[in-house]
């Protein structure tokens, strides 16, 4: 007898399954990460803390450990659709939110107003990473070749201009050990410093990141088929790249921002994806805006678990875990070929 083969509605009932069960999981996540911290508390604790302001707890969760989770929610969320639009943007199966130039853009424009203007304050400097990542993506795209920019040209741009800035961060840290003293944390990807005035902030660039992105999940899809098939289909290439170019700078410029150059998440998540859903950007994106933070947060729980009392910054989690995962798919990488 010949295999049976799943109809459409089938898929497409069992990927919303799919979904709904990410979520789950995201909830179970996000549990975690208000129970778990460097000072121990029973879940009853935690609970009174949640809702009674007299309570021991209630100092630990509302300044520390919500504004760390909430800030862990949207960052995941912008990095992994990020890496989503970015792989499908490209055709490159390698691209992730570090591919255009982005977080270097961002370290950048942190270290030098760290180290010139004496910045001091995350307040401050958060909104030169956001204005760093905003100048790197727009030259990369002009570049890149503007309205006539090709996936090729768009990744050579990014990458040689995110080893340039790189190189000027590592200068000017290495010759300033005062600004490498304020930027340790920052520099190597971390959510303990979050603030509930810092993550309002954000809040409105991280939700029109998402909202841009989760629009442009069918042009995308359109465009994936190549452009002379995207136009016939009456899409515009040129607008769709600049659209997600929009998306991507930021989601990530607000994410490095707040968390500073987190690696892997927008490389990984979109892979593991893209074995439940298959390549299709109306599926794709979602999950990867619910899964990407399960991973993130579940990181940074496990760094504060590892390192009691203190902590592993979340950053050197995500990079331990994503080595181990780049090098697999390096040698296999038919598997997750976009």
């Amino acid at each position: 007898m010949p295999p049976r083969t799943r109809s459409p509605g089938g898929r497409q009932a069992l990927r919303a399954a799919g979904l709904l069960a990410s979520a789950l999981l995201l909830l179970a996540v996000l549990c975690l990460s208000i129970a778990v911290g460097a000072k121990q508390l029973s879940p009853g604790e935690v609970w009174q803390g949640l809702f009674d302001s007299g309570s021991d707890g209630y100092t630990v969760v509302h300044e520390m450990r919500l504004p760390r989770t909430v800030l862990g929610l949207l960052a995941g969320a912008a990095l992994g659709l990020a890496g989503g639009v970015m792989q499908v943007l490209t055709r490159n199966p390698l691209a992730d939110p570090g591919l255009l130039g982005i977080n270097a853009g961002a370290s950048a424009a942190v270290v030098s107003a760290v180290s010139l203007l004496g910045v001091g304050s995350f307040n401050s400097y958060v909104w030169f990473a956001f204005l760093g990542a905003a100048a790197v993506s727009l030259l990369v795209y002009a570049v890149g070749g503007g309205r006539g920019a090709t996936p090729a040209r768009l990744a050579l741009a990014g990458a040689a201009l995110n080893a340039t800035l790189y190189s000027y961060v590592s200068a000017v840290m290495l010759l300033d050990t005062a600004s490498l003293d304020r930027m340790r944390f920052w520099t190597v990807g971390s959510l303990a410093t979050a603030q509930a005035g810092t993550v309002a902030k954000l809040v409105p660039f991280m939700g029109a990141g998402l909202l841009l992105a989760l629009a442009l999940a069918r042009p995308l899809g359109a465009l994936a088929l190549g452009d002379d098939s995207a136009r016939a289909l009456g899409a515009r290439p040129a607008r769709i790249r600049a659209a997600a170019m929009v998306a991507v700078t930021l989601l990530c410029g607000a994410a490095t921002a707040a968390c500073g150059p987190i690696v892997f998440v927008g490389l990984m998540v979109p892979h593991l994806v893209r074995a439940l859903t298959g390549p299709d950007p109306r599926w794709l994106l979602p999950y990867c805006a619910v899964l990407a933070p399960v991973l993130l947060l579940g990181a940074d729980v496990l760094g504060r678990m590892l390192a009691r009392p203190g902590e592993l910054q979340v950053g050197i989690i995500t990079a331990v875990l994503g080595g181990p995962f780049f090098l697999y798919f390096v040698r296999h990488r038919k598997v997750a070929r976009a």
